[in-house]
């Protein structure tokens, strides 16, 4: 496995650099268009405060962001990074949309307001009482939320768009995570890959996904073939005001749409939300070896596992040392991957970590082809074991 991770890194740069090489530095706040395969894609993101390719804050931190259009219609993630107005600490955010971009439209806007408003411009970061911290968070995302439905319902905007959102307040020492929906946080540290968050999705076998599979149906709600009432499949974000507001037009759209009996729909008993905006928080001591933080959409989860995308931005900042153009690199990886997603990145490297001096990883090819060939003679003498057995 781990020479077929490294054969995986290589075959990703090597896609990438044919794109990039001689791209120069770009800047992080602009929108741009370059040509995937014969399809001409966006690439666009928000970064306030960007002067240059690589954002630093007064944390040293040096900020990459990108988001590329996939096979999708429509792009419906946003990105924003900011690096005031939090006491030190700086703000990043991925919003992943569905249904449309109203919902991702109002959260770039409004949640980060919320935030330093709850946190007190971030007195309470500083303080690092957890407790409080995430009562504060919690408190804001489903105040937040509320106004989000209240201004859907107003406005008459897309009643079906939704949004997941996955913020990072990021410090000297101090990592804190607010997190709802399939976006993904992970930590390079000492090159070793830390998955901080976990997917809140309607199904799999691992804890986090037997939870949300447990809240959905004590709700009232139903689960097939991986999706909430056979529709959506997350289950934890902003708006998608039919399973919090109006799940009652929700079934009767289903019965008039022949999805569901009336007699089905008469044994429903709602009682509470299907989806819900309520966040996981999450405090990580960042400490001397954190290297990098990497917040990405599901659209590069699904096609590249947290490991060879470590692997794959330590081998591109070993290179050059660009925050930006490593971000950039890892999204259209994950497109030369066929994701089928819009993918949304932002990497933040914590100035912790000489890159150029770092000494690059030496793969013992002896030791991978012993094992290699270990394993062949390991199936070998099985299958002649089972020949013998068989006669």
């Amino acid at each position: 496995m781990a020479l077929l991770s490294q054969q995986l890194q290589r075959f990703l740069l090597t896609k990438y650099n044919c794109h990039c090489s001689s791209r120069s530095s770009a800047t992080t706040n602009r929108s741009s268009s370059l040509t995937v395969k014969g399809r001409i894609k966006s690439c666009s993101a928000i970064a306030i405060d960007a002067q240059s390719s690589s954002l630093t804050d007064v944390a040293r931190i040096r900020w990459g962001s990108t988001r590329l259009q996939g096979p999708r219609d429509e792009m419906e993630d946003d990105i924003v990074v900011r690096s005031d107005g939090l006491d030190g600490f700086s703000f990043a955010a991925v919003f992943d949309g569905h249904a449309g971009f109203s919902s991702v439209k109002f959260l770039r806007d409004e949640l980060y307001k919320e935030c330093c408003a709850a946190l007190q411009g971030g007195l309470l970061l500083g303080q690092k009482n957890f407790k409080i911290i995430t009562e504060a968070l919690q408190e804001a995302f489903q105040r937040v939320d509320k106004n989000l439905l209240n201004w859907l319902e107003i406005t008459g905007e897309a009643d079906e768009s939704g949004a997941t959102a996955t913020l990072v307040f990021v410090g000297n020492d101090m990592l804190f995570i607010s997190h709802v929906g399939d976006s993904c946080v992970v930590l390079s540290r000492s090159g070793k890959a830390e998955t901080l968050t976990n997917p809140h999705r309607p199904y799999g076998s691992n804890h986090a996904s037997l939870q949300e599979i447990k809240r959905i149906r004590e709700a009232g709600g139903w689960i097939v073939n991986g999706r909430i009432c056979g529709d959506i499949a997350v289950s934890r974000a902003f708006g998608d005001q039919r399973f919090k507001t109006k799940k009652n037009e929700m079934l009767k759209k289903g019965v008039e749409d022949g999805r569901w009996s009336e007699k089905f729909v008469s044994r429903v008993q709602f009682r509470g939300d299907l989806v819900t905006a309520f966040p996981d928080i999450f405090q990580v001591d960042l400490g001397t070896d954190a290297e990098f933080i990497l917040l990405a959409s599901d659209g590069l989860w699904d096609y590249i596992n947290s490991s060879d995308a470590v692997a794959f931005v330590r081998t591109q900042l070993r290179q050059h040392g660009d925050v930006q153009i490593a971000c950039e690199a890892l999204a259209q990886a994950a497109l030369d991957r066929q994701s089928q997603d819009n993918v949304s990145i932002v990497i933040a490297d914590l100035g912790q970590t000489d890159w150029q001096n770092l000494p690059l990883q030496q793969q013992n090819f002896v030791y991978e082809l012993g094992q290699a060939f270990a394993t062949i003679g390991i199936v070998s003498l099985g299958i002649w074991m089972t020949s013998l057995l068989s006669l």
